[in-house]
């Protein structure tokens, strides 16, 4: 074996050899030499070795590289489409403004380099992969394309030369059948391989494909070469077969051809035994679809099919496979394939091995070039079943399916294509009938109607076929081709396709059948309703609106007659298979009718669009009553849902009803059903429609007059939803105009109102509660320019406003206040809620309104809309109204309300007013009138004379004739009456004559006798059906039932007999409305004479019931003279209403509906009484939920002087001081923060980097310089005095909050015990100590004990004292020499320790441990006085970085710093120190004496003008006996004070000039005589100056620096204010600190007086008071000589020998002012973030994150859930929180657009701060809308992080495991 170098170069020389050979001429044994070499170098035997592909590619490259092989090619790339393929989950851009096709789709480059501003576009995932458009014209308009795109580039490219790619003709033929002999030979029958790997396979081929690949991104010429090869059948004839020597390829070759067997979809072996039907019978078109239904009673049929359809019969139980093939045009869609060329044969074994998304793309990255496209298309159709095939058998169907739509979308979805091939190909039919084949596969018997007999078969829900969605693939490409409307129209005119697809539908229709479980509740609720719902939606009613695009003009017609005519016949069909007569089958359901859908949708657009006349599309009367049964069951059964009589099928039928209504739903269900019931009721009898609906509602029985009635099927509480829910349904019917009339932009202002109506609504929620087209790819709402405007014209824009409670708003739409007054609907709301609630909602947001406007206070009613006119076709609608059942009823129901009889309700009354007002409004034409009498109705004349409702109003119906029980109060009264004998003569009709008789009795007047029971309606709807029936002559025996409900036989145990009673009534329908006004007013005569005169209708829109019935009234008295003049005398006349007392025991004092209806006035009241209660109580108990509220208790501040503190319990209630055996406690939270440690110097915030070359440094943060400032002392010092020089806690530090409940510390541990046993906990864990306050539910996780007494000695401790200076100071020497004593061990002592535990364990060791030795002593000193810097810091910056504020401040009100200071002072005391190094001696006296002392010591104290004063504050206090007296901590604060002082004027020497630092120290030592020259502060700084000049180099070291810093001079004014800047921290801090300690108040101040204030607060200003502005030196008090002071601790610096004067420098400037802290600035556009950080690669691991995130407070990169930067089972999100935050980490997900919090172990997800143009998130950027930053949001975010009030404010939190 030669050296591999030299084998390279060896093929080098070898390509360019034979390259220059095939060159030739004559190149025969050039040929041949390479198809040796390529036989021993692509040996598929050998397994795919590298060293083939290294060989391919020299070859290719003839010689060359291949990279520069590569480039020479580009450069001929001719290609204008840009065509670039992508995967799942690769973001990419879909503009509808620019898109022809609604598929379009521009990869981010492509996008991003064209001129979408203004545009509708929306960046999207892609869920199954695809490719981008630009440059196809077909697709999109070219106004889009990109600027690469846009020149055409093809023209200017320079031809290729033929040399260029004459080995890649040669060479690649071979590779590519290598490719597919691997396949062939990989491939194994699922059946042989347990687990077939075919993955094992694909990965061995990983690397060829992939070259292939590399060559398609070549370009255009390199494209056209494989195209050549792919298409060329020549070359597969040579190679397919391979050699006859080479035994490999033989034996792949066998294993093709046995693959290719089983590819038709009838599989060879069916086609044998199959037999003579299969193929050779054509019979008349659309015998094959009739067979599907099993429709053998259709005798028009010729005799050839007729063995089919035995055929079919037999098997119909068991699965029977349909033998489709006699209707398909060509045959050759059921035969095995045959493969012609390498391309075909290359799909084939993409579909058999699963679609691997290596092959996809390489397939589609070939689509660019046409000659391929085309090819490649037929290919793919050709290939079609067996697609379904393999979909269906895969185990991975969801990818595959997304695999297939990868690829068939890129090909379907150009109009110019798909006409192309679906005439050469027969798309179409292969479409069809794939499909059909598809679903036959799961088809079971109907049990619908007939159980026994039925012939129909539906698709079974429960298989994994529908459950799955796997037809998603095909019917979604279905669809895609039929939006094209070339490709539309041919289907419309091919009607043996059209009946195929009736047939295919017919498999949908009355599938997932419901029975009523009337028993016990069903065991199992099975959920096939999704799976149902889908296939109707997506199979039927998808397709259906594709077609319906393509019926708008005139010139289809034909069209919807072919379809009309062929649901009709398909629904006959139906109904026989079924077996379906008269009556539906009680007590089943189905929700599926997708044939009654497309008869209803097709005669809708029909009228609508294409002028036809309604009529001539119609059937006759029996079969309308037919196809009115199924839809108005659905109806019925709704209303059963809702009065729980399915209750026992579980939740599942709910559900059900709920989605049939639902947006994405309802126009393809509920509209059209209930479209086609209008269409029925404007055509059929209105008497028999009505009385229908009465019976489907089973109420029939509660409509008599009588008090009392048997109801055989309902029981009492279902009666009143059922009798409201049919006159709910009758109104909707009588008002809903959608396809009645209304224009689509009427239509969808309406949808748009209803909706707004029922809740505000956010904009995208909108576009998706209105019901669009639900064809998708239509991609628009009807009329979607329309949508915008009109959402401002009927909605105003509320924008997102913040709660302070922290709950974010939306920007919402709500709607105007005209659309209140005119336009709100409520008829239409209720056909649109899923749930019963919004309609509530949507009266009380009316009822809101006009108690706003000051229109009507009460409680309203729905108000009564105008409806559009009637579109002529339908006019028959109206007879509804005007027709004697329905007056009958409406009579029946007012008498029943105003005598109060059980069941009735407000709503039963409203519809019923609503229906008189419909009525009245809208009139049958006036020639009907006379026609009428001539059609007398032997059945309702004796109650009103016509059928005319204003006439029937005013008629006067005297008595009626009821059946009733024999107990019913109506008997009794008959016997009082027949005792004191005044009893009319006797009436008795026969109750089979419908109470004609109407006979002359004494006096002058004619009885009308009614039959009350709406006179056995049933009977007289049966026999309307009959006669029909038997006018088109069918025996329809069967149908012959008992004819009176009457003689419904009773259950045994029957109740008491029935027996005929006469009522007196003398009402007519006007009168019984004048009383019921009286009733609802409560008052007689509410409607005098007056009001008659002077009414208008148009006053009483809004209002109650007495408005309704005083509008109707209105407009009675102003359509009829009659009626107006019959309300006159009504009204004249009027007499108190004396409704007949009743006995009945149901209706002892108050009937159920009242009662109940007081029960919920009465729990309103009482709600409404605890929720004032309740809020009182917030209001006094503290409110976590605004941190702006002012202080309500500051826990020890305020408090009386004189007795002990007494503490609540909030668990035990009582009330008591704090002790030594029982301490109470503060409930606190205890949380690690590094807020102080990310401030900066400067107010603006940082940047978020967008760009490589952004970047932010952590360096300048207060953490991070504290830090260099503590190692560098570490460097030089001893380390115990480091310790003590400065604090840490800026990172890290713990921060005690409370919200101010206090509880005794044994009551909380019970309380634990009890959390910890109730295992419903969310989101908080009781092992780590976390609770929530038991009062106010504030999250916490410790208790602060309080400190007992703290009240005698006040007083004492507060006064003044006259004593002078150096007597106090000896005082507070005296008092930190006193030993700390070790208290005793007491309850207390012991919560103490257990709490400093706690503040320990809440942060994290790396954060405590800065001392050379950890846990030593000092370590924990200075980690105990850190505790109380950081929250006195964290306090200032809550008061927002200065105490100009004053005292109410949000944040005294949580703090807790008198009690955390106790518990840290008696922790600290426990430390003394060694009083050779206290540091108090070094600042009152001269120590010269011990200077030498420590000379000989390994390391120096650090100096005093390096030491951080206010941290020296807080040992001194906390290592004092407590309480100390107020002198002695006034003293300790003018000690420091004049060290902080002294640091200001060395910091300032040393940043001023040379010259001026001269100067100053000259003018200082002029003043140094004067009296009181130690309070100047010139004199100070010359000394200052000229002490340190003694040091060596002490200035010289940044002279350049500062010389360039200060080109100004410094005037005497701007050192005064630097020197006051200097020490205004240590004031703010110390004035803080006596705030808490001794309850001073803070009074507010401008910020310019905020130092003078301090001064005084403190009690620095000694004597001294002038008027003018205070001089920072004038509050010095020394009480030893200053200079010699200020000489010591210069000597201090001075002395440092070994230590560089540059560092020394350093730690003299020290700069103790910071900025607020802030979170990182974003940029405004969140594009801007997206585009740069989605795709980066984390800077651990290198790889593109799945889901990256950004830390908002530093802009670290992190991996949010990725295993890659996992370290210890720790994922880097809650690492990086815990490294930058200590536990608190903010995230933006760049994925998401969201933010979530890491706090400790919990997380939650915050929202959002990016929203789009109408104020909304976009989580998960599902919507993909352009984001823009919203201030305010992000400004509560920061705040929230700053206050540190993540915990209290949002309440989702749950545990994140180390891993989110």
């Amino acid at each position: 074996m030669m050296a591999a170098s030299q084998l390279r170069r060896d093929k080098k020389s070898t390509a360019a050899h034979l390259k220059a050979d095939l060159k030739r001429t004559d190149n025969s044994s050039a040929l041949r030499q390479l198809q040796e070499l390529l036989d021993s170098v692509l040996n598929p035997e050998r397994g795919s070795d590298p060293e083939a592909l290294e060989w391919c590619k020299w070859l290719l490259a003839g010689g060359d590289g291949f990279d520069d092989f590569c480039r020479t090619v580009r450069s001929y790339d001719n290609a204008t489409l840009c065509g670039l393929v992508w995967t799942a989950n690769f973001v990419a851009y879909r503009c509808r403004t620019c898109g022809i096709s609604p598929c379009m789709s521009l990869c981010a480059e492509c996008f991003n380099n064209g001129d979408h501003t203004g545009h509708d576009f929306n960046m999207f995932r892609s869920q199954a992969g695809g490719a981008c458009d630009c440059g196809d014209g077909n697709v999109m308009r070219e106004s889009g394309f990109c600027r690469r795109h846009r020149l055409k580039t093809g023209e200017n490219v320079p031809s290729v030369p033929r040399d260029l790619l004459l080995m890649s003709e040669m060479v690649l033929p071979r590779f590519i059948i290598t490719i597919i002999q691997y396949l062939r030979d990989g491939y194994t029958e699922p059946e042989s391989a347990a687990d077939r790997d075919l993955q094992k396979v694909l990965q061995q081929l990983e690397s060829h494909i992939s070259l292939l690949e590399e060559l398609t991104k070549m370009g255009g010429a390199m494209r056209t070469v494989l195209t050549k090869i792919l298409t060329n059948q020549q070359t597969f004839k040579e190679l397919s077969m391979g050699q006859e020597e080479n035994v490999y390829a033989k034996r792949s070759y066998e294993k093709y051809l046995s693959a290719l067997k089983s590819s038709g979809l009838v599989s060879v072996e069916e086609k044998g035994a199959g037999g003579a039907g299969a193929g050779a019978t054509d019979t008349a078109a659309g015998a094959g679809a009739l067979s599907l239904l099993g429709a053998t009673a259709a005798a028009s049929l010729e005799d050839s099919s007729k063995e089919e359809d035995q055929d079919g019969l037999q098997g119909v139980g068991q699965r029977k496979r349909v033998k489709l093939s006699s209707t398909t045009k060509d045959p050759s869609i059921m035969d095995t394939l045959k493969h012609k060329c390498f391309l075909e044969e290359l799909l084939f074994w993409t579909i058999k091995y699963e679609f691997p998304q290596k092959m996809v793309t390489f397939l589609l990255n070939m689509l660019p070039d046409q000659d391929y496209k085309i090819t490649f298309t037929k290919t793919f159709v050709q290939h079609y079943a067996f697609i379904m095939k393999t979909l269906m058998k895969s185990h991975e169907s969801d990818t595959m399916s997304n695999r297939i739509v990868h690829i068939s979308v890129q090909l379907f979805s150009n109009e110019e294509l798909a006409r192309h091939v679906t005439e050469e190909c027969q798309l179409l039919d292969i479409m069809v009938t794939v499909l059909l084949y598809m679903m036959e596969s799961c088809l079971i018997k109907s049990e619908l109607q007939d159980e026994e007999n039925n012939r129909h078969v539906v698709v079974n829900c429960g298989e994994a076929l529908l459950k799955n969605n796997t037809y998603w693939p095909l019917v979604s490409d279905f669809i895609n081709i039929l939006s094209h409307q070339s490709v539309a129209k041919r289907f419309l005119d091919d009607h043996s396709l059209l009946l195929l697809w009736m047939s295919f539908v017919s498999f949908f229709q009355g599938m997932n059948l419901n029975k009523r479980e009337l028993n016990e509740h069903v065991e199992f609720e099975s959920q096939t309703y999704y799976a149902a719902f889908a296939a109707e939606l997506e199979a039927c009613a998808q397709p259906m609106w594709g077609l319906l695009t393509h019926c708008k003009v005139k010139d289809t017609q034909e069209y919807t007659k072919t379809l009309v005519r062929y649901c009709l016949e398909t629904l006959q069909m139906w109904f026989d298979a079924i077996g379906f007569v008269d009556e539906p089958a009680p007590n089943q359901l189905t929700f599926h009718l997708p044939l009654h859908r497309y008869y209803a949708m097709f005669l809708s657009k029909g009228v609508k669009c294409q002028g036809l006349d309604l009529d001539s599309l119609l059937p006759d009367q029996e079969m309308l009553m037919k196809i009115m049964v199924h839809p108005l069951q659905i109806q019925a059964s709704l209303s059963e849902i809702h009065s729980n009589m399915w209750v026992r099928n579980g939740l599942q039928i709910k559900g059900q009803a709920m989605t049939y209504v639902q947006s994405h739903f309802c126009n393809s269900m509920i509209d059209p059903d209930i479209y086609l019931l209008q269409v029925c009721a404007s055509r059929l009898d209105p008497d028999y429609f009505i009385s229908s609906v009465f019976e489907r509602f089973k109420v029939v029985d509660l409509l008599t007059m009588a008090s009392q009635h048997q109801n055989a099927v309902l029981d009492s509480e279902q009666e009143r939803p059922m009798l409201e829910g049919a006159l709910t349904f009758l109104v909707i019917l009588c008002s809903l105009r959608i396809h009645l009339g209304m224009s689509d932009d009427e239509i969808l202002r309406a949808e748009m109102v209803s909706q707004l109506c029922m809740n505000d609504r956010t904009h995208s929620s909108l576009l998706d509660l209105i019901p669009e087209n639900p064809n998708p790819k239509s991609g628009v709402v009807p009329g979607s320019c329309s949508f915008e405007e009109m959402l401002s014209a009927v909605a105003d824009f509320k924008a997102p406003v913040f709660e302070p409670g922290g709950s974010m708003q939306q920007g919402m739409y709500t709607p105007k206040a005209e659309v209140w007054e005119k336009e709100f609907d409520p008829i239409m709301v209720i056909l649109r809620t899923v749930y019963r609630r919004d309609v509530q909602s949507a009266m009380d947001r009316y009822g809101a309104f006009l108690k706003q406007s000051g229109v009507h206070t009460g409680n309203p009613w729905p108000p009564y809309k105008e409806r559009t006119p009637l579109h002529p076709c339908y006019r028959g609608l109206v007879r509804l109204l005007h027709c004697k059942t329905l007056h009958i009823v409406i009579f029946t129901l007012l008498y029943k309300i105003w005598m109060d009889h059980q069941n009735m309700s407000e709503h039963v009354l409203c519809m019923v007013l609503y229906l008189i007002e419909l009525g009245m409004d809208n009139q049958v034409q006036e020639d009907k009138l006379e026609e009428e009498p001539c059609i007398e109705e032997h059945c309702h004349d004796s109650w009103f004379p016509g059928t005319n409702l204003l006439s029937n109003l005013h008629h006067v119906i005297n008595f009626v004739r009821v059946r009733v029980p024999e107990t019913a109060p109506e008997v009794e009264r008959k016997r009082e009456r027949e005792r004191d004998r005044e009893t009319p003569a006797s009436t008795s009709a026969d109750s089979s004559s419908f109470g004609q008789s109407s006979r002359r009795l004494t006096g002058n007047w004619r009885e009308n006798l009614r039959e009350a029971q709406v006179f056995s309606l049933v009977a007289e709807r049966r026999r309307k059906f009959q006669e029909i029936i038997n006018r088109s002559n069918h025996e329809a025996s069967q149908a012959v039932r008992p004819k009176s409900s009457s003689s419904r036989c009773l259950p045994p145990g029957s109740p008491p007999q029935l027996v005929t009673e006469i009522l007196e009534i003398r009402e007519s329908m006007l009168s019984l409305l004048v009383k019921l006004h009286q009733k609802l007013s409560a008052k007689q005569n509410s409607l005098s004479l007056s009001w008659l005169a002077e009414v208008d209708p148009g006053r009483h829109e809004h209002g109650d019931g007495i408005t309704a019935i005083e509008r109707i009234l209105a407009k009675a008295a102003s359509r009829s003279r009659h009626s107006k003049r019959c309300l006159q005398e009504i009204c004249g006349k009027v007499c108190p209403p004396i409704p007949p007392k009743m006995t009945s025991p149901g209706d002892k004092s108050m009937n159920k509906e009242e009662r109940r209806q007081r029960a919920r006035e009465r729990q309103q009241k009482l709600l409404a009484e605890f929720a004032s209660r309740q809020k009182s109580f917030m209001e006094t108990a503290m409110d976590v939920e605004s941190p702006e509220a002012d202080a309500v208790m500051d826990v020890g501040s305020a408090e009386p002087l004189d007795s002990e503190i007494l503490y609540d319990c909030v668990i035990c209630g009582q009330s008591g001081p704090s002790t030594e055996d029982r301490p109470t406690g503060l409930v606190v939270l205890l949380q690690a923060s590094s807020v102080l440690g990310h401030r900066c110097r400067s107010d603006t915030p940082k940047r978020l980097p967008t760009t490589d070359e952004e970047h932010i440094y952590p360096e300048d943060t207060c953490g991070a310089t504290h830090d260099v400032r503590l190692t560098l002392m570490q460097r030089y010092f001893k380390d115990s005095s480091c310790l003590q020089s400065v604090s840490i806690g800026w990172d890290g530090g713990v921060y005690v909050q409370t919200c101010g409940h206090t509880l005794h510390i044994d009551c909380h541990k019970s309380y634990m015990e009890s959390l910890r046993n109730d295992q419903v906990l969310q989101g908080f864990s009781v092992d780590k100590g976390e609770f929530t306050c038991p009062l106010c539910r504030q999250f916490a996780n410790s208790v602060l004990p309080c400190r007992p007494g703290r009240g005698t000695e006040t007083g004492a401790w507060h006064t003044a004292s006259n004593k002078s200076m150096s007597t106090l100071v000896k005082e507070v020497e005296d008092l930190q020499e006193q030993l700390g004593i070790f208290p005793a061990e007491s309850n207390l002592s012991k919560e103490m320790e257990s709490v400093i535990k706690d503040i320990k364990n809440t942060t994290q060791k790396k954060y405590m441990d800065y001392g050379k030795n950890p846990g030593s002593p000092d370590n924990d000193f200075l980690f105990m006085y850190s505790v109380a810097r950081t929250n006195l810091e964290l306090e200032l910056v809550h008061r927002g970085g200065n105490l100009c504020s004053g005292g109410a401040s949000a944040a005294a009100k949580r703090s807790c710093l008198n009690q955390l200071f106790h518990v840290l002072a008696m922790h600290m005391r426990l430390y003394s120190i060694d009083s050779a190094y206290n540091p108090w001696n070094r600042l009152t006296q001269s120590t010269h004496s011990r200077e030498t002392e420590y000379c000989d010591e390994e390391r120096p104290e650090v100096p005093m003008l390096f030491r951080d004063v206010p941290s020296l504050l807080i040992i001194f206090i906390l290592t004092m006996p407590q309480p100390l007296r107020k002198e002695h901590f006034t003293c300790v604060v003018k000690v420091l004070y004049s060290l902080q002082y002294t640091q200001a004027l060395a910091a300032l020497s040393i940043r001023i000039s040379r010259e001026e630092r001269h100067a100053w120290c000259n003018t200082g030592a002029a003043k140094k005589n004067t009296p009181n020259s130690d309070k100047s502060w010139e004199s100070l700084l010359g000394h200052v100056i000229s002490e340190l000049t003694k040091a060596k180099d002490l200035y010289d070291t940044n002279s350049e620096e500062t010389s360039v810093l200060n080109s100004s001079v410094w005037s005497p004014q701007s050192i005064e204010s630097t020197l006051q800047q200097f020490c205004l921290p240590f004031l703010r801090l110390s004035c803080l600190l006596q705030h808490h300690l001794y309850g001073d108040s803070l009074p507010s101040c401008p910020m310019e007086e905020e130092f003078s204030l301090l001064i005084g607060c403190l009690g620095l200003v000694g004597s001294v008071k002038s008027s003018a502005p205070m001089s920072s030196a004038a509050c010095l008090e020394w009480n030893f000589n200053a200079y010699d002071l200020i000489a010591q601790w210069c000597s201090e610096v001075i002395a440092l020998s070994d230590t560089p004067t540059q560092q020394s420098a350093s730690l003299l400037v020290q700069d103790p002012r910071w900025a607020a802290p802030r979170l990182l600035q974003l940029p405004d556009n969140y594009n801007t973030i997206f585009q740069y950080y989605h795709r980066k690669s984390c800077t651990s691991c290198g790889k593109t994150p799945k889901d990256p995130a950004l830390c908002l407070v530093c802009g670290a990169f992190v991996c949010l859930k990725g295993h890659c930067c996992k370290q210890q089972g720790i994922c880097e999100c809650v690492l990086h929180s815990q490294h930058c935050g200590a536990a608190t980490g903010i995230f933006l997900l760049i994925n998401a657009s969201v933010i979530i919090i890491i706090r400790g172990h919990r997380f939650c997800l915050w929202g959002s701060v990016y929203l789009d143009a109408h104020g909304e998130e976009d989580r998960d950027l599902r919507r993909g809308k352009p984001l823009y930053l919203c201030e305010e949001r992000y400004r509560v975010l920061e705040q929230q992080w700053v206050s540190h009030t993540f915990d209290h404010i949002n309440k989702r939190w749950g545990p994140h495991y180390n891993g989110l």
